[in-house]
Order: structure tokens, then C-alpha cells, then sequence
């Protein structure tokens, strides 16, 4: 049987550290220095991490590229089944046109352009990130708001910064499922954990997207819309998170935080914005604004019936115990051929990491399915048309599907030849300032490969490992790295590049990274210094 030795390189932690990085500086320099795509890069780094384990950590071959294939199952079922029901379902609206009527209805809240980037930006960014995430919000509400009347380079930048808060819980919750995972904690302690971090972020958020739309004049005339939404919003997640189900928590915000708004501005109204600026290169919403045509409250009702379907059918399936108990009895356990029996931890037991869990029916893509084929039915969507959609989106998300795949095989290859544990064997060095570091990891993770889950994928296992060496809680730490992620995502190399080519920037993309990193590190910096007093004088403010 094999045991992963922490100090295989010359015995010593630091070099033995030094070379079971080199996956990660390999993917990190792929993506971010020499711009390689990601699915190439991920495949790259994926045969490093092989090569690594045999050589240096005596891994035998069979066993490393046993890991790589269950870590890469693991990749597209459950994590990118979520991903694919999810866009499947968003195509459908727009496949029905019941789309245009909710961009149309959102338009008729407001037409003050701050107005519409909390509107529009942060709370159905929200919702989107919360159904599909992995850019498909960036690249809808871009799109959106140029609609309505912002300029390319205003559109993009807002909804990068919009999309910070939610993308913890985003795709139904699945970086966090990720985490839960790789880490065997339960996914809902990290998720409860997450929900006294990202609040917190999302409290600011608003007042930054106003400033981003009018400067220093648009927080002095919208500031109490802008509180409203964020304190709704950070609220509604915290709760969720803790109490209610940590997959519907961004539903479930994003809609009280848009209800918040709708609600009051019907006794509020901020000073008009004077005429836009003439010239683009200010970023003033200088684009002729959309025509606000009524909209029947019918259809509005139709439009968001995808989204009340969802929030119904996860209902059922999470928070009513018989559902909830018989969709946990369906899943199937799997102990991995070939690789099952044959690996023990570097403390000697049995890993329990070679045991692929199944979740065919009570996987959120499986709800999300069938929420799509129920929304398919009342849209009077034709079967074929719905099939020929799906087909559609899989093809959209073939080299995502690839990318996913090759992060999650890279992570399972490190963690079970005992890479993972080295580094973070050799961090825990740090001791107590570890937990101000920690967010750290996951900005750079979800920075570089554009997703929060590849990064819980890449460090959660890391991170778990540095908390325990260094008396430090491991939950905190986990979700730490899933927090970090949020402020990452602003500026990887995928979500600048989705945003640039929905607003027409493409080649730009430099051009929307120096607008975007300094709120990244403002925030991250934020994130470091909070943990940290979690991790200490404000311990009781955990679960």
C-alpha cells in the first residue's frame, strides 16, 4: 500500500515543498504569464503533478493516474453537471424570450443608471451566479447594462465588482461542495462559516458599484439604496447560510435584496444624475437608453418562473426531511477501482478520498434538470427544441468541461500522493499569522484559474492541513480560501476576457485589470484582517 512520505526530497520539508509546488507554479505561469488557455494549462500542470508524484514522492504510475481519472469524474459529475443544468435552464428563458421581458421589467424600477447597477449588476448578478456562475453572470448582466445605456468600459468594470459576493455560494453552492468534498468537513459548517465572511464584503460592495457609475457625487445622492440593498443582502445570506440551505443561499439574497429595492424606492428617490458626459473615454452611461415600454405583471411573473421554480423545487429537496432522506439514500458510493484500499494518508489510515460518491438523482444538476424540463413544459417549449438547447450548451462548455477536469484530476493527484499535505505541512510554519494568509490562497487560486471551486479544488485539502499543524480551525481556514475566491474572480483572466467580449472590449483586457485590481486587493486585505480576529478575538462570531 502506498503512504505518502512528507519530506521525500532530501528530506527536507522546505525543498520537499519547493518541488510538490511546481504543478501550481506550472499552472499559475501557464495561465498568467504565458497566457496559455485554460484547458491546456490545466492538462499541463495535471502532467506535472503525475510526473511529481512518481519521481519524487515514489507514487507508482498506476496509482497517480487512477487519481487523476477520479478526481476528473469528480470534475464533471457532480461539479460541471451543476454548471451545464444550470446555463441549460437560463437558455431556455431566453430560448422562450421571456428574457428581454425581465430585462424590460427591471428597467421599469428605475431608470437612474446607480440605480440600475444595483439592480441589474449586484442583485440579478447574484441570482445568476447563484444558478450558473463560472462567468455566464458577468457576460448576461454586461450585456444587460449595455442595453440600458452604459458604455462598454463602465458595463464591464461594474459587473466585475458586482460579482464578488455571491460566487462563495455560487452554481448552488458549489465551490463550497467542493470544499466539503476534498476536505471531508461538512459542506454546511463551511458554508455557515462563509456566511460570517462574505457578508461582511457584501455590506460595501453596493456603495463601490455607485461610486464605480457617479464617482463621489453617486454615494452622496444614492447612499440609502445602496445600504438598503447591501445590508438585505448580507442578511438574507448570512440566514441562509446558517439556518435555511446553503445552496439557495444567493437566491434567496439576491432576490430580498432586489425586493429590498424595488420596495424602497417606492418611498425613496434619489437626486436625478445630471446629462452624461459626451465623452466615452469618462465612462459616463452616454448610450442611448433603452425604450421603457410596459411590461403585463404576467409576464414579468413568467419571466422569473425559472428562478421561483428553482427556489421550490431545491426547497423541497433540502429542507423537507423525507425528500432530503430519500435523494441522500439514492446516492451511490463507488470505491475506485484499481485505487481503493491501495493508498493510506501520511498518518497511515485507510483514505477515504478513494470512495467516488455517486449523487445521480440528489445532485443539484439533477434538480436543476428538472426544474428545466418543468419550465420547458410551462414555456410550451418543444422537446426537441429543449434537447437541441442542452445539446447547444454542452458544446459551449466543452473546453470548461476540459479545464474542470484537469484542475480536479491536478487535485486529487496532490492530494493523494501527499503533495498537498507537504506544502501545507511546511506553511503551518507560520503558526497564528497563517490565518491572516489563508484568504490569500484562494484570491490567487480563483484569480489565476477563474473559478472559486478550482480554487477550493487546489488549497482546500492545503488549507485544512496548514489549520491543523498550526492549532488553528480548520473550517475557518477552508472557508477562508472560498471567501479569498470572491475578490479573486475580478480579476482572472477569464471572467476579464468574458466581460470584455460581452461589451465588445475584446483585446482589452489589460484595460479593465487596472480598473478592477485595486478594489481586489482593498477587499482582500479586508477578508486577511477579518479571519484573522476570527481566528481569535472575535472567535464567538463563528458557528
Amino acid at each position: 500500500m502506498y503512504r505518502p512520505d512528507l519530506s521525500p526530497v532530501g528530506d527536507s520539508l522546505a525543498l520537499s515543498s519547493l518541488v510538490a509546488a511546481l504543478p501550481l507554479l506550472t499552472l499559475f505561469v501557464l495561465l498568467g504569464g504565458l497566457r496559455l488557455k485554460a484547458h491546456w494549462a490545466g492538462l499541463a500542470s495535471l502532467g506535472v503533478a503525475v510526473g511529481v508524484a512518481v519521481a519524487a514522492y515514489d507514487m507508482p504510475v498506476g496509482l497517480a493516474l487512477l487519481a487523476g481519472t477520479e478526481g476528473a469524474a469528480f470534475g464533471l459529475f457532480p461539479i460541471m453537471w451543476i454548471v451545464l443544468a444550470a446555463l441549460w435552464v437560463y437558455q431556455l428563458t431566453v430560448h422562450s424570450g421571456r428574457f428581454e421581458d425581465l430585462r424590460r421589467a427591471f428597467d421599469l424600477v428605475s431608470g437612474d443608471a446607480r440605480v440600475q447597477a444595483l439592480i441589474i449588476a449586484f442583485c440579478f448578478g447574484a441570482l445568476l451566479e447563484a444558478l450558473a456562475g463560472f462567468g455566464a453572470p458577468v457576460a448576461i448582466t454586461g450585456v444587460m447594462l449595455m442595453a440600458v445605456g452604459f458604455t462598454p468600459v463602465r458595463a464591464a468594470v461594474t459587473v466585475l465588482v458586482a460579482n464578488t459576493a455571491p460566487v462563495a455560494f455560487g452554481a448552488i453552492a458549489t465551490p463550497i461542495i467542493t470544499a466539503g468534498s476534498l476536505t471531508k468537513i461538512p459542506y454546511e459548517d463551511i458554508g455557515a462559516y462563509v456566511g460570517r465572511q462574505t457578508p461582511l464584503l457584501a455590506l460595501f460592495v453596493p456603495l463601490l458599484l455607485v461610486a464605480l457609475v457617479d464617482g463621489v457625487r453617486g454615494i452622496r445622492q444614492t447612499w440609502p439604496v445602496a445600504v438598503v440593498c447591501g445590508v438585505a443582502f448580507a442578511v438574507a445570506q448570512f440566514v441562509s447560510a446558517t439556518y435555511i440551505s446553503v445552496e439557495l443561499t444567493d437566491i434567496i439574497a439576491s432576490l430580498v435584496a432586489l425586493a429590498a429595492v424595488v420596495l424602497f424606492l417606492r418611498v425613496w428617490r434619489p437626486e436625478p444624475m445630471p446629462e452624461p458626459d459626451p465623452d466615452p473615454g469618462a465612462g459616463a452611461d452616454d448610450g442611448p437608453r433603452a425604450e421603457r415600454e410596459g411590461v403585463p405583471w404576467r409576464r414579468v411573473l413568467m419571466a422569473f418562473l425559472p428562478y421561483l421554480v428553482v427556489i421550490g423545487v431545491f426547497s423541497v429537496a433540502k429542507l423537507w426531511d423525507p425528500a432530503k432522506e430519500f435523494l441522500a439514500d439514492t446516492d451511490v458510493e463507488v470505491s475506485w477501482p484499481g485505487l481503493d484500499g491501495e493508498v493510506l494518508t501520511a498518518a497511515g489510515e485507510p483514505s477515504s478520498t478513494t470512495v467516488y460518491v455517486f449523487p445521480w438523482l440528489s445532485s443539484p444538476g439533477s434538480l436543476l434538470l428538472l426544474c428545466g424540463v418543468l419550465v420547458a413544459a410551462v414555456y410550451r417549449i418543444r422537446p426537441w427544441d429543449a434537447c437541441r438547447e442542452l445539446v447547444r450548451t454542452v458544446v459551449t462548455l466543452r473546453w470548461a468541461l476540459l479545464t474542470v477536469a484537469s484542475v480536479l484530476a491536478l487535485a486529487y493527484v496532490m492530494n493523494l500522493s501527499g503533495q498537498t499535505i507537504t506544502i501545507g505541512t511546511w506553511i503551518a510554519g507560520a503558526g497564528a499569522a497563517f490565518a491572516f494568509l489563508s484568504p490569500v490562497l484562494g484570491w490567487l487560486g480563483t484569480a489565476v484559474t477563474g473559478s472559486d471551486t478550482s480554487a477550493n479544488a487546489l488549497f482546500a485539502t492545503l488549507q485544512q492541513t496548514a489549520a491543523q499543524k498550526a492549532d488553528l480551525d480548520p473550517t475557518l481556514l477552508v472557508a477562508a480560501n472560498t471567501s479569498g475566491g470572491v475578490v479573486g474572480k475580478m480579476i482572472s483572466p477569464q471572467n476579464l476576457t468574458i466581460a470584455a467580449t460581452a461589451v465588445g472590449m475584446l483585446g482589452r483586457e489589460a484595460e479593465l485589470f487596472r480598473k478592477a485590481i485595486g478594489w481586489s486587493v482593498v477587499l482582500l486585505l479586508m477578508l486577511c484582517v477579518l479571519v484573522f480576529l476570527q481566528s481569535h478575538a472575535l472567535s464567538g462570531m463563528l458557528p
